[in-house]
């Protein structure tokens, strides 16, 4: 029994040896009104960067995984609403792809007569796509912010109908909507003049021979273009452009990279297609050097990639790792700051003589010190006491003097 107790004593003594938190007494520690302004601080530093970083952690961030599209022979959807400053008989839209397919094997898209101009409500919600797109391309710079958690959006895109009087005379323009089904490989959608005829043995042609100069005008607006299935919310980069030319042969070219999506975040699931388009357009002039076909052609092509985003949560180990640098961090920083300041104090009030100050450890001195003449001089008055009184007939005698002279001097 007396040997595990031996034992056990050993071992607290080797575990306390060990200690990397001794414990300094009370009576060693001082306090200053300067470190303890500075531990406020300090403190309250503290819990600002911890509800902060708390904050951090629970907020979630999107991760893009790059693979490749492995559904490469799948089909893709074109959608369309666009309007035409020309007669829809003067006009044919038509895709014409690398794999040579027939273009009436894509669909057929809807051409309707409408009048160019716009009425009040349709301008007001070009105007408002317009902005939606200026703010995504030129200030904002991360779509996924404003779109893939914002949950499940009821915005639906789309030119309204018209409200009020319609204009006078009879239709000027020609608007092209609907959807084709292309193939996932590089393409070429085009509107230009005259309806497309198939060329054996392969491709199409179209035919204008019977159209004036002033028959040409591909002034053009578009409402929606985009890939994929139709989802809510989105605005695509074209949407609610508009492009104006006075000059009858002028031709318009939209160059795109499509990039398939797929977005699964906590309250969005969706699967689409980003593109990012560059623009460009110039007039047909064949005496000047210009050559070409007037019209509006849109070039496209599809990236073998595929963009996967998902929404997680940070770890839990570098919450807790940041949490301790900051405390740790914290702390140790405060430290160097109050032993800083109290050097600059000793230096400017004792070397440079400013102010009555002493350090902490002059004025422990001289406290000891004076404690210590004051118990002194007290032992010597009792020690001179007791050697006056050396027996008690003399404490009893100078009591009766001490009455006698008292009674006299009443």
């Amino acid at each position: 029994m007396n040997t595990t107790l031996v034992n056990r004593k050993q071992a607290l003594k080797v575990v306390k040896e060990l200690d990397a938190f001794p414990k300094v007494p009370e009576s060693y520690q001082e306090t200053s009104a300067t470190g303890g302004g500075l531990s406020i601080v300090t403190f309250l530093l503290i819990g600002f960067l911890v509800i902060s970083q708390i904050s951090y952690y629970t907020s979630t961030e999107l991760k893009f995984d790059y693979i490749v599209d492995t559904n490469y022979t799948g089909k893709v959807h074109l959608n369309i609403d666009m309007t035409v400053a020309m007669k829809c008989h003067h006009v044919g839209a038509d895709v014409l792809d690398q794999t040579g397919q027939d273009v009436l094997g894509f669909g057929q898209l809807e051409e309707e007569p409408v009048h160019w101009t716009l009425s009040e409500n349709q301008r007001d919600y070009q105007h408002f796509v317009q902005q939606v797109n200026d703010y995504l391309s030129e200030e904002y710079h991360a779509i996924q912010e404003v779109l893939w958690r914002s949950g499940n959006p009821t915005f639906i895109g789309g030119m309204p109908k018209r409200k009020g009087p319609e204009p006078e005379g009879q239709p000027d323009a020609c608007r092209i909507h609907g959807s084709l089904e292309v193939n996932k490989v590089a393409g070429n959608f085009h509107v230009t003049a005259g309806k497309s005829v198939p060329v054996i043995p392969r491709g199409h042609a179209h035919l204008a021979m019977m159209m004036d100069t002033a028959d040409y005008n591909f002034s053009h607006r578009i409402d929606h273009f985009s890939f994929g299935r139709p989802v809510n919310g989105i605005i695509f980069p074209l949407d609610g452009s508009e492009m104006v030319t006075t000059y009858n042969y002028h031709t318009f070219q939209y160059f795109m990279q499509v990039v398939p999506t797929e977005v699964r975040t906590y309250k969005a699931n969706m699967d689409t297609y980003q593109f990012s388009v560059t623009d460009h357009n110039r007039p047909i002039n064949h005496g000047e050097g210009s050559h070409g076909v007037p019209g509006i052609f849109v070039k496209y092509d599809l990236s073998p990639l595929l963009i996967r985003v998902r929404e997680v949560h940070k770890p839990f180990w570098m919450f807790l790792v940041q949490l301790c640098g900051i405390v740790g961090g914290i702390f140790s920083v405060s430290g160097i700051i109050n032993g800083l300041m109290g050097t600059l104090a000793d230096i400017l009030c004792c070397r440079f003589k400013w102010g009555q100050y002493q350090s902490p450890k002059e004025a422990q001195v001289n406290s000891q010190t004076v404690s210590t003449l004051i118990e002194t001089n007290f032992d010597s008055n009792l020690i001179q006491q007791s050697q006056i009184f050396t027996s008690p007939d003399d404490r009893l005698d100078s009591l009766l003097k001490n009455t006698d002279s008292n009674t006299t001097q009443h």
